[in-house]
């Protein structure tokens, strides 16, 4: 059976509008698209909750699933000491039902699972400018300015590897980000 075409990898800088991308994205593709929850060590957002935004771990659970190897691909991220992955079992269920798997994860994460599945569907979401992005960042008002300077740093290392995803789409007017990513799945 061939899964890796019902894989959809999606990865940008942090701050270009992924998540909202993706829930509309969802919500109109008229596809089994079923989105894939990530896991990481870091500490859940006032408004985020554990199952929904992601799987949140202590760092010893992290590592011991890590070494059990339970995941599909995982990295240490923005130089904090924070981990965040894709768990193998979670994805493999997904794709036995037949449904089409949405992994939104950063560009290291996109290269392990291109990697194991060299058919899954690459997306990069670029924003429109560092200007905007910026912006963005600083508009979710959960960044201290050290951390909003590191995910500025990473997201220059990010838009760098742009190119080595199939399809690009900025993300500058998001009724046209949706009807750009829904007219490649169909």
């Amino acid at each position: 059976m061939n899964t890796g075409a019902r894989l959809l990898i999606v990865s940008g800088p942090s701050g270009v509008g992924k998540g909202t991308l993706l829930r509309r994205v969802l919500a109109e593709s008229g596809l089994p698209l079923v989105f894939s929850v990530s896991a990481t060590t870091r500490r859940a957002r006032p408004d985020e909750v554990d199952g929904r935004e992601y799987h949140f771990m202590s760092p010893a659970e992290f590592e011991s699933k890590r070494r059990a190897g339970e995941f599909l691909e995982c990295a240490e991220v923005f130089g904090t000491g924070t981990w965040y992955g894709t768990l193998r079992k979670t994805v493999e269920d997904e794709l036995a039902a037949n449904r089409w798997v949405v992994l939104e994860i950063d560009v290291q994460g996109a290269k392990q699972i291109k990697e194991q599945f060299p058919e899954a569907l690459s997306f990069f979401i670029e924003p429109k400018n560092l200007d905007v992005l910026r912006e963005r960042l600083r508009g979710r008002g959960t960044e201290t300015e050290e951390a909003m300077q590191r995910r500025l740093a990473t997201a220059l290392e990010e838009l760098q590897h742009a190119n080595e995803f199939e399809y690009r789409i900025v993300n500058d007017d998001l009724d046209t980000a949706v009807r750009e990513f829904n007219v490649i799945l169909q």
